[in-house]
């Protein structure tokens, strides 16, 4: 079947894909990529978002609370009448607007990789019974503009309230409630990568042929996704099209170099292994074309035959393939999310998040509180003209989102990385003393300001530190390339319409 946007050029064209769309921050990202591309993109431009849950119900209920939410969007938006003026009609804004869904569950390799099909060899369907929005059956897909690797879990089961109150007396309650210490998680989580089944350290009798689950669930699976859609993703070197974007979500906690450790590099016995996966996220993302990394990272890039959909038979389906142009990787966080990914009751729930209003209240940019408001950097980063990124340099720094202290407008400012900094250089003697902000909208609040919001007792980068980092950084990629070969070889990958 003919897709809608088929008669659109392709520079009038924007795929998207976004994992664990069904809510908290995902639900954000899918609303907000609505808002933005409606009230940034040409009229004549086609918007085509595919959405990943766990399960068909989750897709559908999904899919329907996104146009929904779009439907709002084009009836109230005074951006767009003011854009369009006097001709503008709701439905046609509507009709540019294509949501579909796959299931994907990252802690089960098998549909990590049969979702990687379906997208490259196969064909989508989105039916609808509301009249606004047309119908899709079997379209194809021809590429990825960006996605954004949202999905994940946490693996905490609640708060330790004596060190909550300690750490508030010790460190104040913005540092407490931007880098806590205080969260209570179960250490050793396992599963079982063949068919998702959940277990412990203490429980399973070898861990051979298990893995981390929260590795997995953050790391792992998406590593492994983001690989399989090379084809979707690269570019050929003809094409003009700009490189596609791996855009990795992060958490603004992942500060320290003590957060992940390459003796545990699953994160088994440590109870913060959300925040080691979160730190070693950083450090893949950010290191993964530096000189010294790339001769580990380079395998990543490089596609297997049967992988690019190419049906030749005379080829090897072994056989690997260079990606003209590969996809670029970018980092952000969206700043202290209140969501119900965290378990509390409903009473500790709203007091929680008052606490996170107060840390606003009281200066700190990084409190987003609301979802959609921690959508904003993974969005501005799909959004972003190529020729900005590269001018701004984008793929070296950890992009943000933040709040204004009253309105909680949305802000994107670069968040710093220890071992990093905020773009991988060295920090001048003074030069944040000197900083005044990188927009000069902020330079009254401050918000932009490098020092606001900064981890109490950060160290400047050192040319040394950076040296570490980099090294690091081919220590980490060349243990995720030798686990992907791993279970690619247990899999048997490399097999036609897995």
């Amino acid at each position: 079947m003919a897709a809608p946007w088929d008669k659109a050029p392709p520079e009038d064209q924007w795929f998207v894909l976004v994992t664990g769309a069904n809510s908290g921050v995902g639900l954000g990202i899918g609303q907000r990529l609505i808002d933005d591309f409606l009230a940034q993109r040409s009229a004549s431009s086609h918007l085509i978002l595919i959405i990943t849950t766990r399960s068909s119900r989750k897709s559908q209920e999904t899919v329907y609370s996104l146009r929904k939410h779009a439907k709002r969007t084009v009836e109230s938006s005074t951006v767009l009448r003011s854009r369009i003026g006097p001709s503008y009609r709701p439905a046609d804004a509507l009709r540019r607007i294509h949501i579909l869904s796959i299931q994907l569950d990252l802690c089960t390799l098998p549909s990590v990789y049969k979702a990687a099909d379906q997208l490259i060899n196969g064909a989508l369907s989105s039916p609808s019974d509301d009249p606004a929005f047309e119908p899709l059956d079997s379209v194809r897909i021809p590429r990825l503009d960006s996605a954004i690797f949202n999905a994940g879990m946490g693996g905490w089961t609640g708060l330790n309230w004596l060190l909550v109150f300690k750490c508030i007396l010790t460190t104040g309650l913005i540092q407490s409630f931007t880098y806590p210490t205080f969260k209570d998680s179960t250490g050793g989580l396992l599963v079982d990568p063949l068919d998702g089944k959940p277990t412990t350290l203490a429980k399973a009798k070898s861990s051979d042929r298990l893995m981390g689950e929260v590795f997995c669930a953050n790391v792992f699976g998406h590593y492994i996704f983001g690989h399989e859609l090379l084809p979707l993703l690269g570019r050929t070197a003809d094409s003009k099209l700009p490189p596609g974007r791996i855009i990795w979500e992060s958490s603004v906690e992942a500060f320290s170099w003590d957060n992940h450790s390459l003796d545990d590099f699953q994160g088994l016995r440590t109870i913060a292994a959300y925040e080691s996966t979160k730190r070693l996220t950083d450090v893949l993302a950010l290191t993964a074309d530096l000189p010294g990394v790339r001769p580990y990272s380079a395998p990543y890039f490089r596609c297997s035959d049967s992988d690019s959909g190419n049906k030749n038979k005379n080829k090897d389906k072994n056989e690997k393939i260079e990606i003209a142009v590969p996809p670029r990787h970018y980092l952000a966080h969206p700043g202290v999310v209140v969501t119900t990914m965290f378990p509390l009751n409903v009473f500790l729930f709203y007091a929680y998040k008052l606490a996170m209003y107060i840390a606003r209240w009281l200066g700190s940019p990084w409190h987003t509180v609301r979802a959609y408001t921690g959508a904003a950097a993974p969005v501005w980063l799909a959004l972003q003209p190529q020729p900005f990124l590269d001018a701004v340099r984008a793929e070296r720094a950890k992009w943000g989102s933040g709040a204004s202290r009253w309105a909680g407008a949305s802000l994107v400012k670069k968040s710093e990385v220890e071992g990093w900094g905020w773009e991988g250089a060295v920090v001048a003697e003074g030069a944040l003393e000197r900083d005044d902000g990188e927009e000069e909208e902020e330079e009254e609040t401050g918000l932009m300001r490098k020092r606001v919001g900064r981890k109490s007792g950060a160290a400047d980068t050192t040319r040394e530190r950076l040296e570490e980092f980099e090294a690091l950084g081919a220590q980490c990629w060349r243990e995720m390339e030798r686990l992907r070969g791993d279970w690619e070889e247990r899999l048997g990958a490399h097999r036609e319409g897995s």
